[in-house]
C-alpha cells in the first residue's frame, strides 16, 4: 500500500506500524494518537469531525477504552486510519490533525491494571543460575514445565524518559556476615518485551493458548529495572519482591498485534512437551530484533525469537487457575538473552555478577549503573515487502537515591 504522505526513508512508523500512544502538546489535555513517520495522528480529533463511531472510544486521553473493545472493533480502527492515510480524499481531515512527533510530550498509554513478569529466556535463567548459584548449576527442575513469573507493581510502571531513582533496600553480600540497609549497589536492567491485555476474561474461567490474539491488543518494549544485591537477599523462598518493584519502564507506543503477521516464527523446540494447556498449534513467538544502548553506545543485541516459552503460553499460564484478565493488564517475557555475550539482555550477565567488566567505546567500563547513566532499549521486527516495524525506544535515567 502506498500513501500519500511524505514518509521519511526506512522509518519504523510506516503504513504497515500504526502504533497507538498517548500525548499532549504545551500542556494541553491528553489525546489518544497514531505514530506516522515524524508524526502523530490526533486519532480523537480526526475520528470526532469525521463522525466516526469509534470516537466515543478514544476521548478519556488512555487507550483502555479502546483496548476494552476488542478485536472486531481493533481491525475496523486500523482499516479507517489506513484508509485515511492512503485515500488523498481525506488529506485534508489527516493533515490538520497530524502534529510533529518532536513537538509533543508522549504518556503512559494505558492505564495499567496489572503487571505480571515472566522468565522464559532459556540463555538468560542459565546465565543467571550459574552467577547466583554457581557455575555447575542448571536450569531449576520446573523450568522446562511451565512459564515462571511474579508479579510486580502496576503502580510504578512508568513511560520511556521517566527518570529512575537509584533504590535502597537490605544487602547482604556473600563476604559480609549481617545485612546492611542503603542505596542498592547493583542496579541493572532488563530489556524486556511487554503484552497489553485489551478484552477482559471471567474469574473461574481460563484463557486457552488459541484465545491469546482474542485478549492481547499489542506489544510494547519493557526495561524491568533491577536492584540485584536488593534481590539476592530476598528472593529466597517467595521470589523478587523490593529488588524490581520500585520502577519498571515501557515503551510509549503499543504496535497492534496485526502488525506484527510478517515477524512470527516458530519458537525454540520444547522437550519435554509441555501439558496440553500449554500446546498451541500457531506460531506465537516473534522475530524481533533488539537494541541496549548505555549511554548512547550499543551493547548488546538480544534476539527476540530465542525465547523458549511463548506470550500465548504465558498467557494461558497465568490464567489456567482461574485468574481473570483486567483491560490494561501489562505481562512482560522476562530478560531476553541470547547465546552470545552481546546478546545478553542485563548487565548482570554481561558483567556476570560484577565479576567481569565490560568495555564501552570511550574507554570506560561497567559492571552495573551507575548514578546519571541512561538506558535506551530499542527494537524492529520484519513487515511485509522487506519493510521494518519499529517499536521506538524505552529509555531511562539514573538519579542518586534519596
Amino acid at each position: 500500500m502506498a500513501t500519500w504522505l511524505e514518509l521519511p526513508e526506512n522509518t519504523g512508523f510506516g503504513l504497515d506500524n500504526l502504533p497507538y500512544g498517548v500525548f499532549s502538546r504545551g500542556g494541553g489535555p491528553k489525546r489518544v494518537g497514531v505514530a506516522i513517520g515524524d508524526g502523530v495522528l490526533d486519532l480523537f480529533a480526526a475520528a470526532e469531525q469525521a463522525g466516526e463511531a469509534f470516537a466515543n472510544l478514544l476521548g478519556d486521553g488512555t487507550l483502555n477504552p479502546l483496548l476494552a473493545a476488542g478485536r472486531p472493533v481493533w481491525r475496523q480502527v486500523r482499516a479507517w486510519v489506513t484508509e485515511w492515510l492512503t485515500d488523498p480524499a481525506h488529506r485534508e481531515l489527516v493533515g490538520s490533525h497530524l502534529v510533529p512527533l518532536d513537538g509533543v510530550q508522549l504518556h503512559l498509554p494505558f492505564e495499567v491494571a496489572d503487571y505480571v513478569d515472566f522468565y522464559s529466556s532459556e540463555h538468560h535463567a542459565i546465565n543467571a543460575g550459574q552467577i547466583f548459584r554457581g557455575a555447575d548449576d542448571e536450569l531449576m527442575p520446573n523450568w522446562k514445565h511451565l512459564p515462571i513469573g511474579y508479579h510486580g507493581r502496576a503502580g510504578t510502571v512508568v513511560v520511556s524518559g521517566t527518570e529512575v531513582t537509584r533504590p535502597s533496600g537490605q544487602r547482604k553480600p556473600r563476604n559480609e556476615t549481617v545485612p546492611t540497609f542503603g542505596p542498592s549497589r547493583s542496579l541493572d536492567i532488563e530489556a524486556e518485551v511487554g503484552f497489553v491485555v485489551g478484552v477482559p476474561s471471567e474469574q473461574g474461567k481460563p484463557v486457552g493458548t488459541d484465545a491469546f490474539a482474542d485478549h492481547v491488543f499489542g506489544v510494547c518494549l519493557v526495561n524491568d529495572w533491577s536492584a540485584r544485591d536488593i534481590q539476592a537477599w530476598e528472593y529466597q523462598p517467595l521470589g523478587p519482591f523490593l529488588g524490581k518493584s520500585f520502577a519498571t519502564s515501557i515503551s510509549p507506543w503499543i504496535v497492534p498485534l496485526d502488525a506484527l503477521e510478517h515477524a512470527r516464527v516458530a519458537s525454540p523446540p520444547q522437550d519435554p512437551e509441555p501439558l496440553p494447556y500449554l500446546r498451541h498449534d500457531e506460531n506465537w513467538g516473534l522475530d524481533l530484533a533488539m537494541e541496549v544502548r548505555l549511554n548512547g553506545h550499543l551493547v548488546s543485541s538480544p534476539p527476540f525469537a530465542t525465547q523458549y516459552w511463548t506470550a500465548a503460553q504465558q498467557l494461558a499460564h497465568l490464567t489456567v487457575n482461574g485468574a481473570s484478565l483486567r483491560t490494561g493488564d501489562l505481562y512482560a517475557s522476562g530478560t531476553v538473552s541470547g547465546p552470545e555475550r552481546d546478546q545478553r539482555g542485563s548487565f548482570l550477565e554481561l558483567g556476570w555478577g560484577g565479576r567481569e567488566p565490560f568495555d564501552l567505546p570511550d574507554g570506560t567500563q561497567r559492571t552495573f549503573l551507575l548514578d546519571g547513566d541512561e538506558v535506551s532499549i530499542s527494537a524492529t521486527a520484519p513487515g511485509p515487502g522487506g519493510s521494518r516495524i519499529g517499536f521506538g525506544e524505552v529509555r531511562g535515567r539514573v538519579l542518586p537515591a534519596c
